[in-house]
Parts: C-alpha cells; sequence; structure tokens
C-alpha cells in the first residue's frame, strides 16, 4: 500500500544535513522502463502445444550466462516468451512500445511486459514511478492484451481459469548516463531519489527509510548494480537480462504462492465443514466421495507448489542466485513457503483424520453384520421348522 509521507520535523543541531535534490546534470542516454504484470491462467500450460498454436515471434526464455556458470543453470522447463504488438499507453509524458512481451510458464503462470523507453533527465524517474504507482490504464491493458493473447492457446492450458489476482513489478534498466560515471558513484550521488523511486514515494524519506529501501543491493563488477525493493528493482547494467529474468521469475513465485495461499484457505474450509458435518452425523453424502476431492484439492496444492520452487535451477552461477535471495528477502518468498507448508500439513492432518473417521465406521459396520449373523446362527436351531426333514 502506497503510504502517506510523514511530517519532517526540524532537524536538532549538529545533527546532518538532509540531501539535497540531484543535479539536473545527470540524464539517462539510454535505458527502459519495464512494467510487468503476472497472472495465473490455469493449473498447468502444455509449453510445447501453446508454441504450436503461437504465429507471432517467439523464443525459449533461457538465460545468456554473461558471467561463467555450469550449464544446468536455467529454467527447467524454460519459459516460452512470445512477442506481440499492442495499443501504446500514456504514462504521464511517457508511452509504452507498441510491441509486449508476454511469458508463459509451464506451472500455469503468465506475465506480461510493458516497456517504456527512457530518455530523460535522471530525477524524472521520480515523477515516472508515481505515475506507475496503480496506474488503472496499464493494468486495464495487461488484462485485455492477456485475454486477447490467451484464445488461440487455452487447449493448451489444463484447467484454464484466470485468477482476479495479479502481481506487477517495475524494473528500470539504465545502461548509460551522461556525463558518464560508474554505477557507485551514481547511486552514492542520487540515494534519497534512488530510494523515493523504488518506493514511489512523493515526499522526503527519513534516513532510516533511505537506508532501508538500499539495502538488497548487488554488483558484479564497478560497472553495474542491482537495486532491488519490494515494488520496484533499480538496474545499473548494460547487459541487464538474466538478472531482469531472475526478478521476473521471482515476481511470478510471488503471484503463485499467493494464489495457491488462497486457494489453500478455500481447500481448508472445504476440508473442516465436511469434518463438522461427518462428525456431527448430518453428511448423507459418500464419506470416500468427500476423502477423494479433499485429496485431489491436496495433491493438486502440492504438484503447483512443487512446480513453482523446482522450475528455477539456482545451481552453479553464485552472482544470480544471490540476486534471487535478495528479491526472496524483499517479497518475503520464505514466509509465504512457511505458511503454505503449514496449511499442507493442516489438510493432511484433516483428511487423516476423516480417513480414520471413515475407516472405523466401516470397521462398526462390519462388527455389528458380524454380531448380527452370529446371533442369527445361534437363534435358528431353535426357530420352529428349523432343521426339520
Amino acid at each position: 500500500m502506497h503510504k502517506p509521507s510523514a511530517e519532517i520535523p526540524d532537524r536538532p543541531a549538529g545533527a546532518p544535513r538532509p540531501q539535497a535534490e540531484p543535479a539536473a546534470g545527470t540524464c539517462i542516454r539510454r535505458g527502459v522502463c519495464r512494467v510487468l504484470f503476472a497472472f495465473d491462467v490455469g493449473f498447468s500450460i502444455d509449453l510445447e502445444e501453446a508454441q504450436r498454436r503461437t504465429s507471432t515471434e517467439i523464443h525459449r526464455g533461457r538465460f545468456t550466462h554473461r558471467r561463467r556458470a555450469p550449464y544446468y543453470f536455467d529454467y527447467q522447463p524454460p519459459p516460452l516468451r512470445v512477442i506481440h504488438s499492442t495499443d501504446a499507453v500514456t504514462v504521464g509524458s511517457h508511452r509504452t512500445d507498441t510491441t509486449v512481451e508476454y511469458v508463459l510458464y509451464d506451472f500455469g503462470a503468465v506475465v506480461i511486459n510493458f516497456a517504456i523507453p527512457l530518455a530523460a533527465p535522471f530525477h524524472e524517474l521520480l515523477a515516472l514511478s508515481n505515475q506507475l504507482y496503480n496506474h488503472v490504464g496499464l493494468a486495464e491493458q495487461a488484462r485485455l492484451v492477456l485475454h486477447t493473447l490467451l484464445k488461440p492457446i487455452e487447449p493448451a492450458i489444463r484447467k484454464p481459469a484466470v485468477s482476479d489476482l495479479a502481481e506487477d513489478y517495475c524494473i528500470y534498466e539504465i545502461a548509460e548516463v551522461t556525463p558518464a560515471q560508474d554505477a557507485a558513484g551514481l547511486l552514492e550521488a542520487n540515494r534519497e531519489l534512488i530510494a523515493r523511486t523504488l518506493r514511489a514515494e512523493i515526499g522526503p524519506l527519513s534516513s532510516q527509510e533511505v537506508e532501508e529501501a538500499l539495502a538488497c543491493r548487488i554488483a558484479f563488477s564497478p560497472d553495474d548494480l542491482a537495486i532491488i525493493d519490494w515494488n520496484a528493482a533499480l538496474l545499473l547494467d548494460s547487459e541487464p537480462e538474466d538478472v531482469r529474468s531472475v526478478l521476473e521469475f521471482a515476481n511470478v513465485e510471488l503471484l503463485e504462492l499467493r494464489h495457491l495461499d488462497d486457494r489453500l484457505d478455500r481447500v481448508l474450509n472445504h476440508a473442516y465443514e465436511t469434518m463438522q458435518r461427518r462428525w456431527l452425523g448430518f453428511s448423507s453424502g459418500s464419506g470416500r466421495a468427500d476423502l477423494g476431492r479433499i485429496a485431489r484439492l491436496q495433491m493438486d496444492s502440492a504438484l503447483l507448489f512443487e512446480g513453482v520452487n523446482n522450475t528455477l535451477k539456482l545451481l552453479g552461477d553464485q552472482y544470480l542466485a544471490r540476486v534471487y535471495r535478495l528479491a526472496s528477502q524483499r517479497f518475503h518468498l520464505q514466509d509465504w513457503d512457511t505458511s503454505i507448508l503449514r496449511k499442507l500439513q493442516t489438510i493432511e492432518s484433516i483428511y487423516e483424520k476423516l480417513a480414520d473417521r471413515h475407516s472405523n465406521r466401516r470397521m462398526e459396520v462390519l462388527e455389528w453384520i458380524i454380531i448380527v449373523l452370529i446371533a442369527l446362527s445361534i437363534a435358528l436351531p431353535f426357530l420352529p421348522g428349523f432343521g426339520s426333514t
């Protein structure tokens, strides 16, 4: 949520002076702002079938490995990337490209990627970030593009259903600035501006908030820098493709974990209501059918959880693995994982209780049948005419 800026108290004597606005002379000579919208569209996607049904420009999203890394660090399977033409969207003084990239993941997620070319004074990033925050026009265009692009590939989607949940994220990619300076120098000269841009905050930030916004940063060489926050990331890099792909995947993972958490809440409610009905004896349905429904929901959830967590193989490329860890920290992915695992265990416990209850009732019925048969075998010889020739 966007928080209103707090009033800044008078500066105590001897306290450091707040950072002034950055010099207007720093300009972005070459850059682009990527606005990502992630959606869940079904249980899974057959990427090979989707590729056969797509007529526009496509490629499989593998890492370029600018740094040395083993061959096994990659997506498994790699997502399908498709370029498609669309209408441009106006965002303040900027406009998106007339082409959009959408990315299909085999676990049922789609990312719509808008690109906004950047060639402007560096301080204008702040205005752009505020215009992009909860931009209704872009969100509506993303859903329009999504539904248009899903029509030809719908047969490749298992259990198609577009979720109401969506996860957006901005990535500012700065390849070159004038006058030329290294990444560390650009950060030092624009700390508060960058922090406010990442947080989409109009007003000033405290020194503690600035440090927090800039805390998750990483560099591979003196010429590049990645600063990752919960709302946006800034990449000072001439070749940001691999880092962008990791951030894109982390954002998709956050969406899928939110979607799965919401799904598990519904499964828990269904399982709990079933257990209550069975315990109180109000259920007229089949116990085996109830168990089957809960088991299917449990299995689908577990498969989706494993599919999301096992798609990106973070082995070998230590730099990208650290980028992913920073993104996971910002998105609190570990907390989502813990919550989901706890709910899966709770569903397993409810399932076991229902299965035990169903098994006990079946044993009780069998015991009563045996008792009745024994009683009949004892009583029949004493009945008139029984056994007479």
